[in-house]
This record gives structure tokens, C-alpha cells and sequence, in this order.
């Protein structure tokens, strides 16, 4: 008869992890480490990666501010020739002086008509 699964133990599953655990970590000390010249290369590409970023930025930050300066401009237009508008639309209110002059037109007439 064949024998059947026997479940592993708590230490049995403990062990298997240690010995995992250690199998990493050689891996890992066994990795090529990089040379100075490859991490001052690794850098200087980040630094101009992140230069170009903030470049990027700020023309976005530029694109943008000129878009708002140009719908600004663009209202204030619109509200200039709304107000022109509205003040051509409104009926021309007469001075003091200038109904003092048309009443005095008026009298001379009526007297002219009369002599």
C-alpha cells in the first residue's frame, strides 16, 4: 500500500521558511554591485529627468496663466461693450442749461408769432 500526504509539521513549515529566508538572502549578496560611476550616471540622469520636469511645469504653469490672462482680457471686453451698449440704448437726459435754452426758444418763437 502506498503511503498517503503527511502534512508538515509547525517546525517543518517554520524550517522551510528560514531556509527560504536565507536563500534570498544570498541572492541578494550575490548581486553585481554598482560601480560609483554607474550611480553618478544614475543620478545625473534622474537630476536632468526631474529639470525637465520643472521645466515642464512651468511652461504648463505659463500656457495656463495665459489662457486666464486672455479670458480675462476677453470678459472685460465683452462687459466694455455691454456698458457702451446699455449707455447708447438709455435716453439722453437734458440739462438744467439745455432746458433752460429750448424754453427760452420756445418763448421767442411765441412772441415772433405774435407780433
Amino acid at each position: 500500500m502506498a503511503k498517503g500526504f503527511k502534512t508538515p509539521s509547525f517546525s517543518d513549515r517554520a524550517n522551510a521558511s528560514v531556509a527560504a529566508k536565507r536563500a534570498l538572502i544570498q541572492q541578494h549578496k550575490a548581486a553585481p554591485k554598482r560601480t560609483q560611476a554607474e550611480l553618478d550616471a544614475a543620478n545625473e540622469r534622474r537630476l536632468r529627468r526631474e529639470a525637465d520636469a520643472a521645466a515642464s511645469r512651468e511652461q504648463a504653469r505659463a500656457a495656463k496663466e495665459a489662457l486666464a490672462r486672455a479670458a480675462d482680457e476677453a470678459a472685460a471686453a465683452q462687459a466694455t461693450a455691454a456698458a457702451d451698449l446699455a449707455k447708447a440704448a438709455q435716453p439722453k437726459v437734458p440739462t438744467q442749461a439745455e432746458l433752460k435754452a429750448a424754453r427760452d426758444a420756445r418763448y421767442a418763437a411765441r412772441k415772433a408769432r405774435s407780433r
